[in-house]
């Protein structure tokens, strides 16, 4: 499990775009922001990502560095990159089983008939500051909620105006 206010583990991935995100390079004004997201199967990940997606404005001007990361295979990835309407939100894919459990997701299978891949994570949300060091973390064990991306907002404004300490950081 991950603790509030110690380092993140690294992670680097390829995108979408024929770029790759680096977390380590990331240098936003408050929070990077990693939304994992459970892959092109998953019509309620598509939704929130289109959410995030149309607020891209109101989320990047609060220095937040958005991107959504799923286990999904470069072929699969872009084809959430090319139907979802995620705007200029970073897709980030090819992410490992490995990996995902360093990060404390939550793993399923593929359910027989579906079209879930073998393996993949489950949706999490996480804020990065700066220094590497986690602030916040929200992970699930299943599709069905998400934050409420205009809450998470407002969380964030709080945070900064009144430097508002991590929490859970006795875990």
């Amino acid at each position: 499990m991950l603790k509030p206010n110690q380092t993140v583990p690294t992670l680097e991935l390829p995108l979408t775009i024929d770029a790759r995100f680096s977390l380590a390079d990331q240098t936003p004004h408050t929070f990077t922001m990693l939304v994992f997201y459970r892959g092109k199967h998953c019509p309620i990940c598509k939704k929130y990502l289109t959410e995030i997606g149309s607020k891209l404005g109101v989320i990047t001007k609060r220095g937040i560095n958005p991107f959504a990361i799923s286990m999904d295979s470069p072929e699969r990835a872009a084809v959430s990159h090319e139907e979802w309407e995620t705007g200029d939100l970073p897709l980030a894919h090819s992410l490992t089983e490995d990996t995902a459990r360093e990060w404390g997701l939550y793993i399923s299978s593929g359910r027989e008939g579906s079209e879930e891949p073998d393996v993949f994570s489950e949706p999490a949300l996480f804020l990065i500051r700066p220094d590497g060091t986690l602030f916040f973390a929200q992970t699930q064990s299943a599709p069905f909620t998400r934050p409420s991306i205009d809450d998470l907002m407002d969380a964030v404004d709080f945070v900064v105006e009144k430097d508002y300490p991590a929490r859970g950081n006795l875990t």
